[in-house]
């Protein structure tokens, strides 16, 4: 059947709802226009960071180019190989002490993004620079419902001293419009659910919340005439698209409406109090935030995205995969072979919500290919080796095919101490950002 062509921006309305849709293929160019230069689809643009450190024996590739071998760390990425580049010899020299002493933590957090050298400091005068992120959202961030999104699993600080002198606000963001304000990350899947979609029974309190969630319809139902409506505008491929992507926004619904179920004692009262909307198991919040990741990049509704895994520093614990003991601690491993095996475990279980959302991204169809091939996606941290504190030989990956400007995926070395930055310039350039310079880069990074 023919289909009339549909604005990317078309949402799904309902009671008190906007449902934003995936790339469909009567949203694309026309294949003149697509002849002419146009591109087919967006390309996007995360950064997600985890704290501490990696154990590298167990990260660093063995080989180079296509011909890499993972290390058991990336052995979840293993059937995402095709879409991997691991980088090896990056620095991020802002996070160095340049004369001030302990920080390293709340450095590599500050300067991961920015490649700044933060000021030393607990009190408001905080200055660091510019994130990658806010960079790109000031030029293209108009295109999309958000120019970004900042996600994580644990709460913003803008002050308070979080390690050795240096503001919590260094250590607990990733994102920074200017060189004094950081941008507070969301840690409620709900919260992000509702930015998204919006539901039809906005509330102040848990007491109102669990009062209304009892009688709530789904969002879907509530645009359910609207879809039905769409549909028929659409040819086969979009149809089921359409239905798959519909089917996906309600399951994170059912399983967010799970997560509110408590368990009680024999006097009816919850056995523990938390957070309304956030999960009291990690790996359970952490794929429902990889789900609104997910679920924002595949409706277009942003295209620059950061997502921190815990704030830098973290003491959480992982006694859930044997390792109960401060992820910080381990990772001052002193060479206890017992530590470095429970850091490495953690490692991969971090690697494991990764390859989670790769697995989401990868199962969407766009354009020519897949969502995740048309993401650059970094996932990595600002300290190396943890138990040294060095920030040299960064542990960094990037996902994604960017579109296809990535000709090349694998294991690309550099010289010691190539700026991270240069990366990061590179990225710009692929989104549109004609910059010379960003943070401390020295050129555009050359791997592709």
């Amino acid at each position: 059947m023919s289909q009339k062509r549909i604005s990317r921006r078309t949402v799904l309305r309902g009671l008190g709802t906007a449902i934003s849709l995936p790339l469909l293929e009567a949203m694309l160019p026309s294949r003149a226009a697509v002849a002419a230069g146009a591109s087919e689809a967006p390309l996007r643009m995360l950064y997600l960071m985890v704290p501490n450190g990696i154990h590298m024996p167990a990260w660093t590739p063995s080989g180079d180019g296509s011909k890499f071998e993972l290390a058991p760390s990336m052995k979840p990425l293993e059937k995402f190989r095709e879409h991997l580049s691991v980088f090896t010899g990056l620095t991020l020299d802002g996070a160095r002490d340049h004369g001030d002493g302990g920080g390293d933590h709340a450095r590599s957090g500050a300067s991961f993004l920015t490649g700044a050298h933060p000021r030393k400091t607990d009190g408001a005068d905080i200055k660091n620079g510019v994130s990658v992120d806010q960079v790109a959202a000031t030029a293209i961030g108009h295109k999309t419902r958000f120019a970004s999104l900042e996600l994580g699993l644990e709460g913003s600080s803008q002050s308070g001293n979080c390690d050795s002198g240096y503001s919590c606000a260094y250590s607990s963001n990733l994102a920074w419009r200017n060189e004094s304000s950081p941008l507070a990350k969301e840690m409620d899947p709900s919260a992000v659910f509702d930015r998204l979609f919006g539901t039809a029974d906005k509330v102040s309190n848990g007491a109102q919340r669990s009062a209304k969630a009892a009688r709530r319809k789904s969002i879907l139902d509530f645009a359910l005439e609207d879809a039905n409506q769409l549909k028929r505008r659409l040819g086969m491929a979009d149809q089921r698209k359409l239905d798959e992507y519909l089917y996906a926004v309600r399951d994170v619904e059912n399983r967010m409406a799970r997560t509110d179920k408590l368990s009680v004692g024999e006097d009816g009262l919850p056995n523990y109090t938390r957070p309304a909307g956030v999960p009291r198991v990690w790996e359970e919040h952490c794929k429902l935030m990889m789900d609104m990741i997910a679920l924002a990049v595949r409706t277009d509704s942003t295209r620059i995205l950061t997502f921190m895994l815990a704030n830098e520093g973290s003491n959480r614990g992982y006694p859930e995969i044997g390792a109960p003991e401060s992820h910080h601690d381990l990772s001052h491993h002193g060479k206890s072979e017992e530590k470095q095996t429970k850091l490495q475990k953690i490692n991969e279980f971090h690697m494991h919500q990764f390859a989670y959302l790769a697995e989401q991204l990868a199962s969407v169809p766009e354009g020519n290919g897949n969502l995740l091939q048309n993401c650059m996606i970094i996932y990595g941290s600002g300290i190396s080796d943890g138990d040294r504190h060095n920030h040299d030989d960064l542990p960094i990956i990037m996902l994604g095919n960017a579109g296809g400007r990535i000709k090349k995926p694998g294991h690309h070395k550099f010289p010691q101490n190539t700026p991270l930055c240069n990366l990061y310039l590179w990225m710009l350039h692929q989104v549109g950002v004609k910059a010379d310079r960003f943070g401390d880069s020295t050129d555009v990074l050359n791997f592709t």
